[in-house]
């Protein structure tokens, strides 16, 4: 992997605040930016007052994410105006899809932005930060680069701060639904090659990291060059970094119904280290409003596809994403997605009221858009039906004996939280020399989004599993 420009370079220490919106790909940008500007003295810090550098990583996805920025930016110059009243310099940028989408508009309506950069722009800070200090004027780049940004970032990344880490292997979009700006934030599909992703994930798992993510807009696009110069699809990246000592848990979101290949559906079976949970975004169960949001499958094309999941792997449990109240949306087909709802079952799920994206397709289609009030209604019925859902699924936990990563403090004093395999969070009563350790939890209690349950010690292993049989037999 080569170094960019800037890397090597020591300088006083900054103080560097990244504000994260959205999806856990910002999560793994903000962090490689951190490790960008490393480097060049930053440091990250938790608060933006007096920070040298305050960045707004920014997310395109929700219903009036641009306004939101533009409110924090308010509340950011006064902190700037405060720094420079101090006799020092805040340096504020906008990172992220916001930027990507809104550059220009960015620095008219906010005039002591320095920086407005997209994600794909990133490895480039060292340069943008030179011009922005010294008094280039604002610095604005949208470009979507010849080379990737993931070949130019430093090499030996932070150390991560749990046991839990997020690992990009895919970016961009070409699916093109027409509700989504992600292909015009992040372009067109790319996929990282094989050795530089297996290589990342050795430096996570040679830091403590347990369990790791993999990410991507369509992370089952993926379709890396490989060793053997050939395309790999993400089943066999699963395989191979299953290999990796002390690689427990893997996992992989964002996913779309059309790229789940056989070798991925097999990886479910077959991989122990995938965890079984999938999250795979439908989005309605109304054929006619799939076909208006160019998803090019059906609702029985996802339940074919769910089936076939559940008979490599049984355990599997879902999650998905829904929208209500996309344009030219009838009873009926609010009934159909209730109606797919209720034959596949979800353990967890995301759902919104359908929000015009300027630039999309779907936000061109006057006439056809459905009334706010009926959006609530829908949105509230389909939230109620997950909920149940949710809660019946986590009730079937109780008196089994699960495997949970601790990776979190809880309020309570003694109190550690973790994951499941199935990403429901777990909290118990345990030593804190347990934290960053893959523990058997024996689960006493249910709740709407959170387990509760004891350690399982060696003398109480073998009650647990006898109980947990007699529950469920």
């Amino acid at each position: 992997m080569r170094k960019g420009p800037g890397f090597g370079v020591t300088a006083l220490k900054k103080k560097l605040f990244i504000k994260t919106y959205g999806c856990q790909m910002n999560v793994y940008d903000s962090d490689r930016m951190a490790d960008v500007l490393g480097p060049l003295g930053y440091e990250p810090t938790d608060t933006p007052d007096g920070a040298d550098m305050v960045i707004l990583n920014t997310c395109h996805i929700r219903e009036k994410a641009s306004e939101k920025v533009y409110s924090e930016l308010g509340r950011i110059r006064h902190l700037q105006n405060e720094k420079a009243a101090d006799g020092g310099r805040m340096v504020v940028a906008v990172a992220g899809c916001v930027a990507q989408a809104e550059g220009a508009e960015i620095m008219m309506r906010a005039p002591h932005v320095d920086m407005v950069f997209g994600p794909q722009t990133y490895h480039q800070l060292p340069e943008m930060v030179t011009r922005a200090v010294r008094g280039a004027g604002g610095v604005v780049n949208t470009d979507f680069p010849v080379e990737s940004k993931f070949d130019l970032l430093p090499e030996e990344s932070a150390k991560p701060q749990g046991p839990a880490a997020f690992l990009s292997v895919q970016e961009g979009c070409d699916k093109f639904c027409t509700f989504c700006v992600v292909p015009y934030t992040r372009g067109s599909e790319y996929s990282r090659p094989v050795a530089q992703v297996l290589n990342e994930a050795k430096r996570l798992v040679s830091h403590g990291v347990r369990e790791i993510t993999l990410l991507g807009q369509n992370v089952n696009a993926f379709h890396g060059e490989g060793p053997d110069g050939k395309a790999w699809g993400l089943g066999r990246l699963i395989r191979a970094l299953a290999e990796i000592d002390g690689l427990a848990r893997i996992r992989y979101t964002t996913s779309h119904p059309r790229d789940m290949d056989d070798d991925l559906i097999d990886a479910h079976g077959t991989v122990p280290q995938l965890m079984p949970f999938l999250h795979l975004p439908v989005q309605s169960g109304s054929d006619r409003i799939l076909a208006a949001m160019n998803r090019k499958h059906t609702g029985d094309d996802y339940r074919r596809l769910i089936d076939r999941l559940r008979t490599r792997q049984p355990d599997l449990a879902l999650s998905s994403d829904f929208i209500t109240g996309f344009p030219g949306e009838t009873d009926q087909d609010f009934a159909d997605t209730l109606r797919l709802i209720t034959d596949i079952g979800f353990a967890q799920a995301y759902s919104f009221k359908y929000s015009a994206r300027p630039g999309t397709p779907a936000a061109t289609l006057e006439g056809r858009q459905v009334d706010e009030k009926v959006k609530d209604e829908r949105l509230q019925a389909v939230q109620q039906l997950l909920n149940a859902q949710q809660v019946a699924f986590n009730q079937t936990m109780i008196g089994r004996t699960l495997s949970v990563l601790f990776d979190r403090v809880g309020k309570l004093e003694g109190q550690l939280l973790g994951r499941s395999a199935y990403m429901q969070s777990v909290y118990v009563q345990a030593p804190a020399r347990l934290m960053g350790q893959m523990v058997e939890v024996h689960i006493t209690g249910a709740y709407a989004n959170s387990l509760s349950g004891h350690v399982v010690t060696g003398e109480t292993m073998t009650q647990a599993a006898s109980r947990a049989v007699e529950v469920h037999a």
